[in-house]
């Protein structure tokens, strides 16, 4: 399952009127039959919730005061998630006719009209303190307390990630907690801005939309969802038609492979950076120790000392933190077994939390290779999420190939690769450029969608873009690649040998010069197969289709187009 839990407002969502009927106890029930936990999330206080809502047993968590008290039902422990408000402040609305007025253990709520008066008081006071708006109510908490930061906390209590839950809710202190999780649903009665923001709205209102949306995730896990969840996707490159190419974050195995010094590890290592920037959780496995010191992860084990699986488990109990499991004082001859038991516990970790999101598998002939026979036992059928490196796909055990939904290839020869995986797998590989691929190119195919092979162009890993700022924002590229201003009539030679003095340059020639090179298209030309800037390149191309478009708004547009990729960095 990728969805384990539902996060769910309580009034105007669930409740109706501030109350919840047998046939949302029904539902809530039956979420909780298909192993999925709930949790609830309001504003109102624990004490206001537990009057009309006699069912808080039916949640695995309570998120109240909206997200400044944690309540865990099963045994009624209360955790305050914020500090409590000063006896002052409450003294002064008294003080100032502000009613009715509602005090909890952290937040203070009334309701309009009365913002400008709280507004002040936290002025006159000098507290740190905001100010929430839900619909007609009126309610302060500390500063960085909302609906997201309780829920994040109730799915670390639970070892939850945000990646597999699901949000619903209908009022302005719900987009918080609705961002968060990794699809959002908005009830038919929500308001325009929620509606907007969400990925999905019910056809029904209140508990009937709860009921549509717990409908849908028992029958589908909501994969009818999917294309509407791009923003999870994981940028891999540029194509050559200038369209990014994207994988899916979820449900989907990946062989990356291809001759040595080819990039393997280089494209690897990006993806695994941006998998991080998602805040997606991984397991890497390494057995030449080649991510040791990749940023956003704890490293297991060294040449000196053997990871176990325990260690490995239980680092990957909380969802925020990444392995790195160091493999060199693994004997080769040891590594496949050491998968064989590693993988099931993964697995089983999986179905109960739902991470780690991904298990990334480098030179995973060392670790399934083709000479296993008990094949079925080291890769279950249900596994997803699985990211397997080497150098030629016949040197991996079939049963592992047949699971594979994406291979990328690299390297000298791409044709052979890919050939050789669909020989073993039985599928057919359509035709495809296939000449040899430069580094940083590679090959994307998925052959279940009965796609043709796509080249791109792969994304830069954080280390490698660091210097590629540095080299073409004011390095020096050699001659033969700088940019030359020559004009229509060829009368000037004026060399730019960086993004710096091709800015400083085209400010200086003539405004036919200028706009003679953008309309030809030579400044995206140079940003795409020098600087090797696809994102630059395409800006140039837009900027050089406006209508009417003036020398000088022009360049101002290519200098904000440069700046935003490379002023701050550049610095670094």
């Amino acid at each position: 399952m990728r969805y384990l839990a539902l996060a769910t407002d309580y009034d105007g969502t669930l409740a109706h009127d501030g109350a919840i009927d047998q046939a949302a106890v029904n539902m809530l029930e039956r979420l909780r039959a298909s192993g999925r936990k709930a949790i609830l999330v309001t504003g109102r206080t624990l004490d206001d919730l537990s009057r009309v809502c006699p069912h808080l047993g039916l949640f695995d968590r309570v998120v109240a005061e909206n997200g400044a008290l944690l309540y865990r039902p099963d045994n009624k422990a209360e955790t305050l998630l914020g500090e409590p408000p000063p006896d002052r402040f409450i003294e002064t609305l008294r003080q100032r006719g502000v009613a009715p007025l509602s005090v909890g253990q952290v937040i203070v709520a009334t309701w309009t009209p009365n913002e400008n008066i709280v507004l002040s008081a936290i002025r006159d006071l000098g507290l740190e303190l905001q100010v929430v708006f839900n619909k007609g109510a009126v309610m302060v908490l500390p500063s960085g307390v909302n609906k997201a930061s309780g829920l994040r906390a109730a799915l670390d209590d639970l070892r939850l990630s945000p990646h597999n839950v699901v949000g619903i809710g209908d009022a302005e202190n719900d987009h918080a907690f609705m961002q968060l999780c990794e699809c959002s649903f908005a009830v038919a009665n929500a308001l325009a801005t929620v509606k907007e923001r969400a990925d999905w709205v019910t056809q029904k209102d209140h508990r009937a939309g709860v009921a549509e949306l717990i409908d849908k995730l028992i029958a589908t896990d909501l994969r009818e969802m999917e294309s509407r969840l791009a923003r999870h996707e994981i940028a891999l490159g540029v194509r050559e038609d200038g369209q990014e190419l994207r994988l899916k974050p979820y449900g989907v195995n990946v062989l990356l492979a291809g001759t040595s010094h080819g990039g393997k590890t280089t494209l690897a290592t990006g993806v695994v950076e941006r998998l991080l920037d998602h805040r997606y959780q991984l397991c890497i496995l390494d057995p030449e120790g080649d991510y040791s010191n990749l940023e956003q992860t704890v490293c297991l084990g060294d040449p000196d000392r053997k990871p176990t699986s325990e260690e490995v488990l239980s680092l990957l109990s909380k969802p925020d933190r990444s392995a790195v499991v160091n493999l060199l004082a693994v004997r080769m001859e040891d590594r496949p077994a050491f998968f064989d038991q590693l993988l099931p516990r993964i697995q089983q970790m999986r179905s109960t939390v739902g991470h780690p999101h991904w298990f990334i598998v480098d030179e995973a002939h060392h670790l399934i290779p083709a000479s296993l026979n008990s094949t079925a036992i080291v890769l279950p059928q249900e596994v997803s999420g699985l990211m397997m490196i080497t150098m030629k796909p016949k040197h991996l055990a079939a049963a592992v190939l047949k699971c594979v939904d994406v291979i990328i290839a690299i390297g000298d020869a791409p044709e052979k690769t890919l050939q050789e995986f669909a020989d073993i797998v039985g599928v057919h590989l359509p035709p495809f450029d296939a000449h040899p691929l430069p580094q940083g190119e590679g090959i994307f195919w998925a052959p279940r969608e009965n796609a043709s092979p796509i080249r791109f162009q792969s994304l830069l890993t954080r280390t490698e873009r660091q210097r590629h700022i540095r080299k073409y924002a004011a390095g020096v590229i050699p001659s033969e690649h700088s940019f030359y201003f020559t004009g229509k009539e060829h009368k000037l030679c004026l060399r730019a040998q960086n993004l710096w003095l091709f800015l400083q340059i085209g400010e200086g020639v003539d405004e036919e010069t200028w706009l003679y090179h953008l309309y030809r298209g030579d400044y995206a030309n140079w940003f795409r197969s020098i600087i090797r800037d696809n994102g630059l390149a395409n800006a140039a191309t837009s900027i050089a289709s406006r209508p009417g478009l003036t020398a000088q708004e022009g360049r101002a547009l290519i200098r904000a187009a440069i700046e935003q990729s490379y002023s701050a960095s550049a610095s670094m």
